[in-house]
Parts: C-alpha cells; structure tokens; sequence
C-alpha cells in the first residue's frame, strides 16, 4: 500500500532555482524546492520526495501570495514545459537569477570575485527567440479541471509542447510568445492541413504516425527557415503539404524536410531535402555574418547574443598578438566575432558539421587568421595541440550545461593562459569547474547576462586571470 503523501504547512519562498522549481524554508529551516510557486510566496507543501537536506514538492495551498507576483501573459502558462517565470514580474526575475550566479560562487564553491556585475536584461521579453521546435504527438495532455468535467474527453492528437515531465504528452500550443507570429501561423496551418486530410501524428511509444517534428528559424535579416520532420515516406502526402506551406508562406526563404524513422528525435544524422529556398538562412551579430545551415547550433536569442559577445571583447580586452583558444566553438560564432581583435583565433567543436559551418562563414567573412579543428576537447586539447598552434594568451570556454571534463580542466590549467573567458550556462558547474583552477587563477570579472526571460536559465561570463 502506498504511503500517503504529508502536507507540510507554511513554507516561504525566498528565491529560484533549478528547473523552474522555487526554494524556501519552513519555520524550522528545513530547505524546500517547490514547483508552482514565486519568492514572497508563503505555502503549504505536499511533499513528493524527502530527503535528509531537503524536501521536494508542490503547492498545496497559498498562505500567502507574493507582491513580486504579475499576470502570466500565456494562455499556455503552468501547462507546457516552456516558460516557468511568466508569473514572476521580469525585474525580480533578474534579481533572483543574479542571486543564484553569485550564491553559485560563493556559497557553493567559495570563490572571491574581483568585479561582480549587474545582470543585463533583455530589452525584448517576448518574440526573442529565432528557433522553435514543436512535437506532433498521438496524445494530447489533458488538464485534471478537463477531466473533472462530467463530459466525454478527447485525447486526440496535437502539436505543441510537451507537458512538463511527459514525454509523451504534448500540450496543444494555439499561440506561443516567445517567437514571432509568423511561427504560430505555419504551425496553426499545418495543423489545420493535417486535420482536415486525416493524417496521423506520431505515437512516440508505438512508433508509428506520419507528421512527427516542426522546427522553424528565423533571422534578424528577415529570412525564415522551416523544416518538417515525417516519421512515414509517404511521398504523396509530403509533395502535397509542401507545396501548401510553400504558396501559403512566401515568407520562408529556405524550406526542408526529412524523414526520421529512429526511435529519437534527433536529426544531425539525418537526410535534410531542401524543398524550396535555400538550405540556410543569413544572420548577423554586429560586424559578423553567419550562414546558419538546417543543422546548425546558433545562440536562439540573436539580440542578447550580440549584447554577450560584446561583453566578452570588452571583459577580454584583447591584444594584436594575442593567441587565442576558443574551445566548444560550435560554428565558431564567438571566434569569429573575435578574430579581428587577435593574432589567431583556433576553435575546437566534436560536430564535423559544425565546424563545416565555420570553415563556411570564415570565408564569407574574409576571415584568415582563424582555424577550425574537428574533435572531442577532451581528446584534442592537449600539449600536442598547444605546440601546433602556439602556447595560448586568452582560453574561451563554452561548454555544454554538464561543463568541463577533468582532463580538459587539467590541460588549462597547464597551459597557464594569462587570460581565461569562461561562458557558461550553468553557473553551478561553471563556479565548480573555476574552484578546480582557483589555486593559480583568480576571478577578476563576472558578468551575468539574461538571454532567456520566463525561464530559469542564465548564461555567466567568468573572466580569469594568473595570480
């Protein structure tokens, strides 16, 4: 039999956390992470997993609500498994997510900064990002008010999001705000096309459906890209959405699709069939031009991204004959925005298509003092490659949420760069990773920048120099 679930009363919220989750302290001090709730907020707690430093849960019931609290602009807010923040108002958001960098730092890893910073925002709290990826599902989420109704419901299919912590639930998206409105009219669209054809969408446990994934760019430039992922090779039914989409959206410069019969969702090993347009769209981030390719990984805030790199060449302070790293290039977007301020520039990136991307918008830039090498950092940053390419002055480093590997951390810290210019997204790993060099490094700068409002993610530019 299981054990029935304890409400624990008056627990209040004092900041964010991973995941959405808030966190807070009952009146006895025992630590609480809470999902459904802001800071300010005093609640009651049904408790879903305990442990011996912290308990885990979901409002029960409000004591309290909190004065930092607005009206969540989204219809959608509280049921798909974006936005976790609408509820709190922006400039709090801000505070809090300054507060867990500088907690990450010195509660956590001890570490003393130099110049700690304010966060920046975003100027654009809606339609900031330039990427969006949406599920077609054979099952739709269906809200407990729904089925509290005495009326028959339907869990038909839909397109949308996944429903926090389903994964094969999708919560039927009408409107999103994070993208430009165009986004929710090709989506709306093909919905509608596929309703009316009977089409099938894709049971992920099964395996089977026809319609599965739609991923949708687009550029400051005005270009838009779209690609519709099937699951089935019905080359009739493909032909004919296609030339829907096209005559319906002039307004998409480069439209694909493929054919993804796996068992997962990823695409980078898949066939990408251009259909119309071209097989990228143009970008640009200041004085760079980025040719953005189907596969390309590309920072989604483009506005906020430019406000980082700026904050990297002035925090980085670079020299005419400066040797620079830039591990985890990606498609050497942070090198190239540097080159011109460096003697070289040499980028590391595991995906070939990457750095395909790179070598691409090098040239298109008429760059020629950067370089661009295919490999896990783990296994080509090492002494080998120090002395092919010179002993470096400032290491960039932006790595994946998990951050670095021991071995990458031990052959910076050999390498003794004068400078270290760490990004990172994840603050706890970030402030880890530096507590490793802390001996021979200090940290002289932080600098937190918002590139995603409504959620708890942050990106934190760390600047280290030698002792």
């Amino acid at each position: 039999m299981a054990r029935k679930k304890k409400v624990y009363p008056d627990v209040t919220i004092t900041g964010i956390a991973d995941k959405g989750m808030a966190v807070g302290r009952d009146p006895e001090g025992v630590v609480y992470f809470v999902q459904g709730a802001v800071p300010g907020d005093v609640v009651d707690v049904l408790v879903l997993r305990k442990k011996s430093s912290y308990r885990k849960g979901i409002v029960k019931e409000f004591k309290k609500y909190s004065d930092e609290r607005v009206q969540p602009f989204c219809k959608h807010f509280g049921m798909c498994g974006g936005c976790k923040w609408q509820d709190l108002s922006y400039q709090s958001q801000l505070k809090y997510k300054e507060k867990v960098v500088t907690d990450a730092f010195s509660r956590l890893a001890g570490i003393t900064i130099g110049e700690s910073r304010p966060i920046m925002g975003c100027k654009e709290t809606e339609h900031y990002r330039n990427k969006m990826e949406y599920t077609f599902s054979s099952r739709r989420w269906v809200s407990q008010e729904e089925l509290d109704k005495d009326e028959e419901v339907n869990f038909g299919q839909a397109v949308g999001f996944f429903k926090a912590g389903q994964f094969d639930k999708i919560v039927p998206i009408t409107k999103c705000h994070l993208q430009e409105d165009l986004s929710n009219d090709i989506r709306n669209y093909i919905d509608e096309v596929a309703q009316k054809e009977g089409w099938t969408y894709y049971n992920i446990k099964e395996h089977h459906g026809f319609l599965r994934n739609l991923r949708i760019r687009n550029a400051t430039t005005g270009e838009w890209m779209v690609i519709v992922v099937f699951a089935e090779d019905n080359d009739e039914q493909i032909q004919f959405l296609m030339d829907l989409i096209e005559k319906k959206f002039p307004q998409i410069t480069s439209l694909s699709y493929i054919i993804n019969k796996k068992f997962n969702d990823t695409i980078n090993d898949q066939e990408v069939i251009t259909y119309s347009g071209k097989d990228s769209i143009n970008e640009n981030l200041g004085h760079i031009q980025y040719r953005v390719g189907t596969k390309s990984f590309f920072q989604t805030n483009t506005k906020q991204a430019k406000l980082l790199y700026d904050q990297i060449v002035e925090i980085g302070q670079f020299d005419k004959d400066d040797i620079v790293y830039d591990l985890y290039t990606g498609l050497g977007s942070i090198a190239l925005y540097v080159a011109d301020k460096c003697q070289k520039v040499i980028g590391i990136e595991e995906i070939k298509e990457a750095i395909d991307d790179a070598n691409l918008n090098k040239d298109l830039n008429n760059i020629d003092n950067a370089f661009f090498e295919v490999g896990d950092v783990k296994d080509e940053f090492n002494g080998h490659f120090i002395s092919k390419y010179g002993t470096p002055d400032v290491i960039i480093v932006d790595p994946p949420r998990p951050g670095l590997h021991a071995d990458v951390v031990k052959t910076i810290y050999d390498a003794a760069a004068p400078k270290i210019i760490y990004v990172s997204c994840n603050p706890s790993t970030q402030a880890r990773d530096i507590s490793l060099l802390s001996d021979k490094y200090k940290v002289d700068i932080m600098q937190p920048v918002d590139m995603f409002p409504h959620t708890h993610h942050i990106e934190n530019i760390a600047l280290l120099t030698l002792k």
